[in-house]
């Protein structure tokens, strides 16, 4: 537990009561600050254990483990930047996720609890996950049966999976966002940029003012100023698709003409 709270309310009650008394005040006042940090501390780190249960359940449903998966959760973790405590835990738990009978729902539960009911956080969630699912490439079909169980309970739907996966240059929607999730992976030779309707999860017949509806909805979903107290690289990634939401609404003006 910090003791700045402590020192700082120590040091305030002293000089504005004038005595030993005040000090006191100052310091219990201080005392409950730190006890205060050291809850939203734990609460950011809580997703940990679930998303790394979640991860080996993933890595383990079409039968086996692969290096490649190994070295995304490996990846996900350097990331995180996770302290030795936390990757130990984070190791312990993607190895439970792998057992047999690990019941992937349970992960699903906590991690909805973790999100609170915020789809932001949920977006962030799906993004830390989709370079494990697609480690191998081609999605299998156990895997899109978790991650659509996982998207189902945090209130994402289809087109929302698409879109993040479009922005991380995976997934692709046949016929547009409403023609249903591929799962498949972006061909080599495909242009980088992603299909900027996926993105904005609308069909390419939208209007002016459904494109527009839809650019302030993602943006008010994926503002990193909206988080919180939530780990810096969690904001770092909302800033990223932040980025990306703004690419695509500034690619279909410039393709539609309008401003």
């Amino acid at each position: 537990m910090g003791m700045i709270g402590k020192i700082v309310g120590a040091v305030v009650g002293l000089i504005v009561f004038r005595n030993f008394f005040g000090m006191l005040i100052g310091a219990f006042v201080g005392h409950m600050f730190d006890l205060s940090m050291t809850q939203r501390q734990r609460d950011n780190s809580s997703f940990i254990a679930p998303l790394f249960a979640f991860a080996g359940a993933l890595a383990k449903s079409d039968g086996r483990v692969s290096e490649q998966e190994i070295r995304a959760a490996e990846r996900l973790m350097d990331w995180l930047r996770l302290d030795a405590d936390r990757r130990r835990l984070a190791i312990e738990q993607f190895n439970r996720g792998k057992a047999p009978e690990f019941d992937a729902q349970a992960a699903i539960v906590e991690l909805r609890s973790w999100t609170q009911g915020r789809r932001d956080l949920a977006f962030l969630l799906l993004d830390m996950l989709l370079d494990l699912v697609y480690a191998e490439g081609t999605l299998a079909a156990n895997k899109l049966a978790l991650v659509r169980n996982l998207c189902a309970a945090l209130g994402l739907s289809e087109a929302e999976l698409a879109a993040v996966a479009a922005m991380k240059g995976y997934g692709q929607a046949h016929g547009g966002p409403r023609g249903g999730y591929s799962g498949q992976s972006r061909p080599h030779n495909a242009p980088a940029a992603p299909d900027p309707y996926v993105v904005l999860g609308i069909a390419r017949s939208a209007d002016a003012q459904e494109i527009k509806r839809a650019y302030r909805k993602l943006m008010s979903q994926h503002h990193p100023d909206k988080l919180g107290n939530v780990p810096q690289e969690l904001k770092r990634n909302a800033e990223a698709r932040a980025r990306e939401i703004n690419a695509a609404y500034e690619r279909i003006k410039s393709e539609r003409g309008f401003t």
